[in-house]
């Protein structure tokens, strides 16, 4: 405790107004009053002084749940001030984000493993990690109920990951060393990942092009990325090469190489040259070809082994749903080679 003022009653608790009618065996009721050193701070950030072991962000969620009282009444604003001697009443319980990190049971496409990594064929429609509105069906939540080692790892040892919507291929470390040794691999970009994307409106020019455009929050449209000037805006620099499979009169199959890792990289890219994804709304690609998901595949993944040092080259078939669309739009599917 940060503060010797402060008091926390360790006693059970009372069947009195602070006590909620709803709590169950996976809640605990801390009862504490405001010492000098928390006055006139956010509630919030006195909290965090009360309870350190919990973090600022978890005791945000219990305010949202209406988990947190003062003086009996409950308190909604994690900004309002707090005084000396205010009785405050916190009752810890299970949030969506505090059980976020739980196994799950699910079938995962596991394209190689060995005691060191894991490379998944993920699904679309498959979120990679927990997040608000997904805290649970995750790729996490089953790397976790595969391998209980997992848990010892940073986010269950992801080191990249794909949208949503985006299928194909991931690699996954299994052992710390392993997850550093990617990381660093990845941002010395030896590790080589390319994509084929069905796009709207014929290719015009050069079969093969470089896109440099820097890439940051789109400022008119905080749930967008966007090519953005640096002078103006914040935002990282961002490569895509990006090369002609095969055109027809509805659009273009290309196949995307990344040298940067930038949020909706591709997606941003492409739209920003009048190419946006089929059925990638956000970024003004229309439903097209029977997809309901943006037409993205992570089909080629290439690295050298942090551990053996062996050259590594996986591939993954599209799924079923681009197949239908590329036979709709007649073009062809021998674009692996």
């Amino acid at each position: 405790m940060k503060n010797s003022e402060s008091i926390i009653s360790s006693e059970p608790a009372s069947d009195d107004a602070e006590d909620r009618a709803d709590a169950g065996p996976d809640v605990e009721l801390r009862h504490l009053i405001f010492g000098a050193a928390q006055h006139g701070q956010r509630l919030d950030r006195a909290l965090v002084e009360l309870v350190p072991e919990f973090s600022r962000s978890y005791l945000q969620q219990l305010i949202d749940l209406d988990g947190v009282m003062i003086n009996g009444a409950v308190m909604r604003k994690p900004a309002m001030r707090v005084k000396a001697s205010d009785t405050v009443t916190i009752e810890l319980r299970p949030t969506p984000q505090s059980q976020a990190f739980k196994p799950e049971v699910m079938a995962l496409n596991i394209a190689y493993e060995d005691e060191h990594l894991w490379v998944i064929d993920k699904p679309a429609g498959l979120v990679v990690h927990p997040a608000p509105g997904n805290w649970s069906g995750t790729l996490l939540n089953g790397l976790l109920a595969y391998d209980e080692k997992a848990m010892n790892l940073p986010r269950a040892g992801i080191v990249h990951r794909l949208d949503k919507d985006t299928s194909g291929l991931m690699v996954v470390a299994r052992t710390r060393p392993v997850m550093d040794a990617l990381i660093r691999l990845i941002a010395a970009r030896e590790v080589s990942r390319q994509y084929v994307a069905l796009a709207h409106a014929p290719w015009v020019g050069p079969r093969q092009r470089e896109v440099s455009a820097p890439i940051g929050r789109d400022p008119h449209n905080r749930l967008r990325m966007a090519v953005v000037d640096l002078d103006k805006s914040p935002g990282k620099l961002a490569r895509t090469d990006i090369e002609l499979l095969e055109n027809c009169h509805q659009g273009c199959l290309v196949r995307c190489t990344l040298h940067t890792g930038r949020t909706h990289q591709i997606r941003v890219h492409l739209a920003s040259m009048g190419h946006p994804l089929v059925a990638d709304e956000l970024y003004g690609g229309a439903l097209a070809a029977g997809l309901r998901r943006q037409a993205l595949h992570a089909f080629r993944l290439a690295f050298d082994h942090p551990v053996t040092g062996r050259s590594m080259l996986f591939e993954s078939s599209l799924a079923e749903d681009l197949n239908v669309a590329l036979s709709q739009w007649g073009l062809s599917y021998n674009y692996l080679q």
